[in-house]
């Protein structure tokens, strides 16, 4: 149980028209500061996303989801942003918007490898369930 790390997550969504309120749960943006971990897991189904608006801009949302990773990674190519600790990078990002791009609530977890964890997280919550077996 010592070798465990508390970690947090968001899960980031895609909300082609606000006011509709549908989305798409598109990537994991996960902080383990304990192992100075902050990185994103982005899986953009844009067939999902056209059957909610066949007319979002794509590259528009491209370009938002791929800001995410690089202000995951910090530095200068994230501009101003980058300047800020992880843990700070990670408060900015989960921060609540009315945009096309959202996220949730803040989860928290413990975890050995942050790695795993979050690739895990972004197969639970991420990644469609196409094979999954219907319920009666």
């Amino acid at each position: 149980m010592l070798d465990l790390n508390s970690y947090n997550y968001t899960i980031i969504r895609v909300v082609p028209r606000v006011e509709r309120e549908e989305f798409i749960n598109v990537g994991v943006i996960f902080s383990c500061p304990s192992k100075n971990f902050l990185e994103a897991i982005i899986a953009l189904d844009e067939q999902r996303l056209k059957l909610l608006d066949p007319a979002v801009d794509m590259a528009c949302v491209r370009a938002h989801l791929d800001a995410i990773c690089t202000i995951c990674a910090g530095g200068e190519l994230a501009g101003p942003i980058g300047k800020l600790t992880q843990r700070e990078r990670f408060h900015w990002l989960s921060a609540p918007r009315s945009t096309i791009i959202q996220v949730s609530a803040v989860h928290t977890g413990l975890c050995k490898d942050p790695t795993a964890a979050l690739k895990e997280l972004a197969g639970k919550m991420v990644r469609p369930l196409r094979d999954a077996a219907p319920t009666a």
